[in-house]
């Protein structure tokens, strides 16, 4: 495959080089065109990292049309530069990935080379310092998973700013408020006593994880205003969480006790209407904590649970532990998207850990 081809796919993620990137790019599509006799392409594609549900989505998706929007004035504004005779060049930007989970770099890469095949896209040109998951470095393993595929990849070779974090950012002090409060409370949580040794080594072991770990806890800046919220309802979340979990325990023990075992397992997929780590993990786990239910692994396509009873999955079909969720992260809007029955979201899986068609209730 020629490295020089023109029909270039370039991930699209906010950094202090993509603008140089997008300018490469752009030189390097015109190159391949001058050297050969194909149209001249680059495709800014957006790797979404929420859900769409029924056409919609309740993540704020204005991040990524604004960065694709500013990507095309820059584009324009490179074209228009170039002399007249120069090849012209087509431009797409797209979001990609909005009907999946994509936690690991596999998933990035993944649901890019997916779309290149399916646009006539054969090279990738990657931003260096683009961070498919967001804040967390995931950009080596992301490009050994594109180099896996038939496509040529290369990192654009422009210059990169400094990387040394500005303690006057107003991002940077938000993000480590945010860590040093959760490590300070969770370690006095944890000591159990409010002694002068415990705040003492509680702060120094506060402020040692904000140092190291601040940037990467938090994919976007934390907003008061958003936390509060989402801390005042999981307020709420948990008592019906524990209200749940005693039912389910209450149903488990009868079984245990019953003759017969009235057990039925089976395997189901379920695509959550929730994205992003945090609500992913608290979904998972309140499956899981849930007896007769367990989330055994989260994919692309869902999460994979292993169920019990009939009524285990009566009760995850019909959603009410993934609407409390939505509730805590996205509030009131979120917690009235349809059920997981009415959208259609959970299958039966088989052995293999692929979907299968159930039976109908008239089958033999």
């Amino acid at each position: 495959m020629s490295a020089g081809s023109s029909r270039i796919l370039v991930p699209v993620g906010e950094s202090s080089t993509f603008r140089n990137t997008v300018a490469y790019a752009l030189r390097e599509a015109r190159t391949g065109a001058t050297e050969g006799d194909e149209q001249a392409t680059v495709h800014f594609v957006y790797p979404a990292r929420w859900r769409t549900v029924d056409g919609g989505s309740l993540d704020d998706t204005e991040t990524a049309s604004d960065l694709l929007e500013r990507v095309q004035v820059w584009a324009e504004e490179d074209l228009d530069y170039d002399e007249e005779g120069e090849p012209p060049v087509e431009i797409e930007t797209a979001i990609v990935g909005a009907d999946r989970y994509l936690f690991s770099p596999g998933d990035f890469a993944a649901i890019l080379v997916e779309y290149a095949h399916r646009t006539g896209l054969d090279r990738v040109v990657v931003d260096p310092e683009f961070q498919p998951g967001g804040s967390a470095p995931m950009l080596r393993p992301f490009e050994v998973e594109l180099s896996r595929s038939d496509l040529s990849v290369e990192e654009a070779p422009v210059e990169r700013q400094t990387t040394r974090t500005r303690l006057v950012s107003r991002a940077t002090v938000s993000k480590g408020l945010a860590t040093f409060g959760a490590t300070y409370a969770f370690y006095l949580v944890i000591g159990g006593h409010l002694t002068t040794f415990n705040l003492v080594t509680g702060g120094l072991t506060a402020l040692l994880a904000t140092i190291a770990f601040s940037n990467i806890t938090f994919v976007t800046s934390p907003s008061p205003r958003r936390t509060t919220l989402r801390i005042l309802r999981m307020g709420l979340f948990v008592p019906y969480l524990v209200w749940e979990i005693t039912k389910a325990n209450i149903a488990i023990a009868y079984i245990i006790l019953h003759p017969d075992l009235p057990i039925d397992p089976e395997m189901r997929r379920f695509r959550a209407a929730v994205w992003g780590g945090l609500p992913v993990t608290t979904l998972a786990n309140s499956i899981t904590l849930t007896p007769g239910t367990l989330t055994v692994d989260i994919g692309r396509d869902g999460l994979d649970i292993h169920t019990l009873t009939d009524d285990a999955r009566d009760d995850l079909a019909a959603g009410s532990l993934e609407r409390a969720v939505r509730f805590v992260y996205y509030g009131r809007s979120g917690a009235r998207i349809p059920t997981p029955t009415e959208r259609g979201s959970i299958s039966l899986l088989g052995p293999d850990g692929e979907p299968i068609a159930e039976p109908t209730e008239d089958a033999e």
